[in-house]
């Protein structure tokens, strides 16, 4: 079985309000086939610098829609991923960790193997700078 690339984006909240607006723009991928979401991984720094992983079930109301998506892989962000992001975690803040497969890569993943190719580096530009490069042509 061929898997496509695998992204992990980490998304910030200030204040620790894991927004639950965010759910319908990943589902909506997800339903198009485009990817799968491999796991989540919610993690909080408090005031006084005090760090927790949190499950779905521990998120507020609105944060509660995160338990919509359809986890494939739940485990595979763990303490340490959520130690590396901590230590760059403001106070009062929260991060999402979301691990994702880009589905939409899967037949490219199977030419490549069929042509024997290699992938020797595969580079994400953030959107900030694709468009700054854009408005500054």
């Amino acid at each position: 079985m061929a898997i496509g690339p695998v992204d992990v984006y980490v998304i910030g909240f200030p204040g620790n309000k894991f927004s639950g607006q965010i759910v319908p723009a990943i589902m909506e991928q997800v339903e198009a086939g485009v990817i799968r979401v491999l796991d989540v991984l919610f993690v909080m720094k408090d005031a006084e610098g005090t760090v927790v992983t949190l499950a779905i079930e521990d998120l507020d109301a609105d944060g509660a829609a995160f338990a919509e998506l359809d986890i494939a892989s739940p485990g595979a962000l763990n303490d340490e991923d959520a130690d590396e992001v901590a230590d760059d975690l403001p106070l009062d803040s929260s991060a999402l960790l979301i691990a994702y497969e880009n589905i939409w890569m899967t037949n490219i993943v199977l030419a490549f193997a069929a042509a024997e190719a290699v992938v020797i580096n595969q580079v994400r530009i953030p959107v900030d700078v694709v468009a700054a490069v854009i408005d500054a042509g």
